[in-house]
């Protein structure tokens, strides 16, 4: 199955929350705030009140929006995440989360996950002086990711980071003059800052 290319807005508004796939304008242009109900021709009706299956469902929905994933490649996440020793759910974030678009993307390089993945690819972002393309690039405690110095993109990248103050999670140490962010540690639970329920998307592989 491919990744979703419609209109992102509409995956928020079927979740019924902001999942931020849009940067900047989530804050500022958001229509879930305009049409709080779910897309389609009976978004406007009373919705069905969902049972076990379908909470566990949504938010394993949500989670593959919010990292912008295939089924295929979350559900790889999950078969790794139940091999390693801990709690499932706890190490299926702390993996997700150690993706190279997604530290790009809590660096503050870019505006959403999506964006993010976009510099990844296009070969903008280097990781220890090595340009990596890869999106799921696993990253360890040492790494050194950096915006290639010649890029095009390195004003862009200027004013997100100012946008966001020089902020980025714990784990994390962040440059702002060279863009460059070091891995500092590994993600834990507490430091997460996603609106999922990952037990319930355990729940809903382990069924």
């Amino acid at each position: 199955m491919s990744l979703y290319t419609g209109p992102r807005c509409r995956l928020c508004r079927r979740e019924g929350m902001k999942l931020f796939l849009k940067g900047e304008r989530c804050y500022t242009k958001c229509s879930l705030e305009k049409r709080n109900y779910p897309p389609g021709m009976h978004g406007q009706t009373r919705p069905p009140k969902l049972k076990d299956y379908g909470l566990r469902f949504r938010e394993k929905q949500k989670a593959k929006r919010i990292y912008w994933l295939t089924e295929t490649q979350f559900r790889r996440y999950v078969d790794r995440a139940e091999k390693l020793p801990g709690r499932t759910g706890e190490n299926l974030l702390i993996l997700l989360e150690r993706r190279l678009d997604s530290v790009v993307f809590r660096l503050g390089f870019a505006s959403s996950r999506k964006h993010a993945r976009q510099l990844v690819t296009h070969g903008h972002i280097m990781v220890n002086d090595k340009v990596v393309d890869i999106p799921n690039y696993e990253v360890e405690i040492g790494d050194v990711i950096r915006v290639k110095p010649d890029s095009p993109v390195v004003p862009m990248v200027k004013e997100e980071v100012a946008k966001k103050g020089g902020r980025c999670p714990s784990w994390l140490e962040l440059d702002e003059n060279k863009l460059e962010g070091r891995v500092v540690g590994l993600p834990e639970p507490g430091m997460i800052e996603v609106p999922l329920n990952e037990q319930l998307i355990v729940e809903f592989y382990s069924r």
